[in-house]
């Protein structure tokens, strides 16, 4: 909501470079995509790691 609200002011003050805004924020956000499913899988790979390297510990903890 407020991002809409602040996309009036500028289509107000500016309107050619709120339609230019409103036309490049999908481009640049496909241009983006690749990275953010990227970093998605990082950080999923590196949350199974953590998980593998503290199992025994989290075994050990519930036997003793």
């Amino acid at each position: 909501m407020f991002t809409f609200l602040l996309f009036c002011i500028l289509f107000v003050l500016c309107w050619p470079l709120a339609l230019l805004a409103l036309v490049l924020f999908p481009l640049i956000w496909l241009i983006l995509l690749p990275f953010k499913l990227l970093g998605l899988a990082v950080g999923g790979v590196f949350s199974l790691i953590g998980f593998m390297l503290m199992l025994p510990f989290k075994i050990l903890k519930a036997v003793f």
